[in-house]
């Protein structure tokens, strides 16, 4: 694989906007879930105790929010504080590259996590699990210089723990298509999933009705293109050929922009193109912006090596397309100008080409890491100085260790896709996981498992009644409701109570406790609540006075279909009453006073009261600052103007012209630093790229040499610029001792005619180490 310097900021960056997302999507919800009159209020999650020590306090549950005493805050407005500590780092990291460093990001994998602890159901998602993984692994992906000082460098383990995001990726990928499968689910094994999950799906995007009008066939035949895009192509993460990779990342790529376009995943598909980065280099990264390649030159046998590469090429991808043709029965209708297609494959087959592959995926995964930690220790062999190559040997081993850990330990989650292959792991490799089980650092994961509300989208409508009469329909900002509001677009904002209402519409009352919550609060008519449904308190209907009465019915929804002539319907739902979801109840009614202490929601203890220390008040100042503030429009500005920004501080101003003496005069290359024989040169990081240690001099001139060039005729340095255009000239010691014998006028001549032509070009000369101009 290529240099990866490049890749590797961009992911950093990524990470840092990701992680601002989450974190402002989250402060913003935070009063209505978990304050002292929320749904869930955190307080009660944790039982604070001075016969315990912090440290075992840690161990039951590792969250910050245990100094929440010792600093004379509430656990409401720790809560708060962490999320704005997280959110105001994040973007500081998106604006200053020097603070996305390895320290900075342990910071926000620690935050994120104390938040985890305490979020409960609303926090207990697939994302939320990527996101302390990935974030876990930006701690060995990112530089150490705040603690050390001195430039960023390159260091020669990058591409291990790089290596571990592509890792990360494959587990992802390849679990989301294998559980599609083992699940049984009849509309995956039918391809007709996708005739369904556009209109069931939890929030679906304006662009999810259109796409849900396309033909049959056509739906079945994504539903093929994914499973081909998550099963097999994830293979490719690992191939030792750059265009496979690299064609695994556009296939990805396109998967994930789809999903954006038609459904609100928060920062899910988001995170999941940060990790695709891992499956670029340098060169690539350079072709996006445009910048000019540099080639050392191809050598004879490089174009057999070529062709060979093609024709591999040629072979994986023919081969992939065979086995989709063949798996799904593949068939062109001519005559209905379609494509028939249908599962070629029994469940038998599939589960024990599973169990042929789970072992031989894993090996697959440790030759590859084995490869790269080989490869970074012949490069740390190389580093000149022994201090150095003793340091980079050191680093080596650290982070080659702490990659192989988290390895390991991920093959425990992975091989839940295969209990037969789980049994035959090293039992040392289980307990591992189970000691650091708590911190996340590894999960499994297994997108879309199963294809909900085939018979029609389940719905919960919350209504409220002052009279028991007259009932008006409690509308939410996101979810499904009237039939006439078009779905709308909030990614990357994730509304984490509406998420929860399309779980809760999926089963009874009984099974989301944190509903009757919800009728309690609704009741009680508290801001912080109503804020989770309508941000806008004038849109509504109970803003002047709270419900007496509030009920719950199921209903099923569909997409409208277009009408006859083509025309758009007017509504984009239709939808059917099912059944009561929720009873008619009351404060004080006996049926909710009950639920309400079956599941441990009435308040038994007073929370403590608001502290007017100043903490305390700046949080709360902070708070009115956004009260009423669309979350997803406050996140996008965030991110269009930390782009922008970013875009502000990245452009750079053109050099401008040097004197031709300059490079001789002061020995500098111009950054700054002596243009000593051997010096590193700068690069956008303040230290020596990867791109730059693998880049060759065409040739090499000794100090003595360039010191007796500077004495040639101007006409006769012409004449060489232009026969080295054609190959590059070699300069012999013979040749510098008789160029020293040069008149001193015809050097202070040339140095004259020189410098008016560099004048009137307007461009700066270019010199090498040693203070000479440097050669085409």
């Amino acid at each position: 694989m290529g240099y990866i310097a490049l890749p590797r900021r961009l992911f950093l960056w990524s990470m840092a906007l990701i992680y601002m997302s989450a974190f402002v999507s989250l402060y913003m919800q935070i009063p209505g879930l978990y304050g002292n009159e929320g749904l869930l209020p955190a307080r009660k999650q944790l039982r604070y105790s001075s016969d315990r020590s912090l440290w075992a306090q840690f161990q039951s549950s590792p969250t910050l929010l245990w100094l929440s005493p010792k600093l004379g805050l509430s656990t409401h407005t720790s809560v708060e504080l962490l999320c704005l500590v997280g959110a105001a780092l994040s973007l500081a990291a998106t604006l200053l590259e020097p603070l996305r460093d390895s320290l900075v990001f342990f910071v926000l994998w620690l935050l994120y996590l104390s938040l985890y602890q305490v979020g409960q159901v609303f926090l207990y998602f697939q994302w939320d699990n990527l996101l302390l993984e990935t974030g876990f692994l930006c701690v060995l992906v990112a530089p150490l210089c705040l603690v050390r000082g001195g430039p960023r460098v390159a260091r020669q383990h990058d591409r291990v723990t790089f290596w571990l995001l592509r890792w990360l990726l494959f587990r992802l990928m390849f679990a989301s298509g294998v559980v599609k499968l083992t699940s049984r689910c009849p509309t995956w094994w039918g391809l007709t999933a996708l005739t369904y999950h556009y209109e069931t799906q939890c929030l679906p995007t304006s662009l999810a009705w259109f796409a849900h009008q396309l033909p049959v066939w056509w739906q079945k035949l994504s539903v093929v293109g994914t499973f081909v895009i998550e099963i097999p192509v994830p293979f490719l993460f690992f191939s030792p050929l750059r265009r496979l990779r690299l064609g695994a990342f556009y296939l990805q790529l396109l998967l994930q922009v789809l999903i954006i376009l038609s459904g609100n995943y928060n920062f899910f598909n988001l995170l999941t193109l940060a990790l695709c980065l891992s499956l670029l280099d340098d060169q690539h990264v350079n072709f996006w912006l445009r910048k000019p390649q540099t080639t050392n030159g191809s050598q004879p046998e490089s174009k057999r090596w070529s062709w060979l590469c093609y024709l591999l090429e040629i072979a994986v991808w023919s081969g992939l397309i065979f086995g989709a043709v063949v798996c799904f029965d593949l068939q062109l209708d001519w005559a209905k100008k379609s494509v028939t297609s249908r599962t070629a494959f029994t469940f038998h087959q599939f589960n024990q080409l599973l169990k042929t592959v789970t072992i031989p995926c894993i090996w697959v995964g440790l030759l590859s890491l084995f490869w790269e930690i080989v490869s970074s220790m012949f490069r740390c062999a190389c580093v000149e100085g022994f201090f150095k190559r003793f340091l980079s040997t050191l680093q080596w081993m650290v982070f080659g260790a702490a990659a192989v850990a988290m390895f390991s330990i991920s093959l425990v989650p992975f091989t839940y896709l295969e209990q037969d292959s789980a049994g035959r792991l090293w039992p040392g490799v289980r307990q591992a996981h189970r000691a650091v089980d708590r911190l996340q650092l590894v999960n499994s994961y297994g997108l879309f498992r199963r294809m909900t509300g085939v018979g029609g989208r389940p719905e919960v409508v919350i209504e409220g009644s002052q009279d028991r009469v007259t009932w008006t329909e409690i509308d939410f900002m996101y979810k499904p409701g009237n039939a006439s509001t078009p779905p709308p677009l909030v990614t990357p904002h994730q509304p984490r109570l509406d998420w929860q209402m399309w779980f809760a519409a999926l089963g009874p009352h009984t099974q989301a406790p944190w509903f009757t919550s919800l009728v309690y609060r609704l009741l009680q008519g508290h801001s912080d609540v109503v804020e989770l449904l309508q941000a806008d308190a004038s849109r509504y209907p109970f803003h002047a006075q709270p419900p007496a009465f509030v009920r719950a019915h199921l209903y099923k929804y569909w997409f409208t279909e277009p009408k006859e002539g083509g025309s758009y319907p007017e509504r984009w739902w239709r939808r059917v009453y099912v059944e009561e979801f929720y009873p008619t109840v009351y404060l004080g009614d006996p049926f909710l006073e009950n639920m309400l202490y079956q599941h441990g929601l009435k308040d038994k203890s007073s929370p403590r009261r608001p502290s007017n220390a100043t903490v305390p008040r700046a949080v709360q100042w902070l708070r009115s600052q956004v009260k009423g503030q669309s979350a997803p429009a406050l996140i996008w500005s965030l991110m269009a103007g930390s782009a922008v920004l970013c875009l502000c501080l990245t452009r750079t101003p053109p050099p401008r012209p040097a004197r031709p003496g300059a490079a001789r005069q002061g020995g500098s290359n111009g950054t700054g630093q002596d243009a000593t024989p051997g010096a590193e040169t700068p690069s956008e990081e303040g230290g020596k790229s990867e791109e730059e240690e693998g880049e060759g001099e065409v040739y090499k001139v000794k100090p003595e040499e360039s010191e007796d060039e500077d004495k040639n005729d101007p006409g006769d340095e012409e004449q060489e610029e232009e026969e080295d255009e054609e190959e590059v000239c070699k300069v012999k010691p013979e040749e510098s001792e008789d160029e020293d014998k040069n008149d001193p006028g015809d050097e202070e001549q040339a140095e004259e005619e020189e410098e008016e032509e560099d004048e009137r070009a307007d461009v700066p000369r270019k010199t090498d180490a040693s203070g000479m101009r440097k050669r085409k």
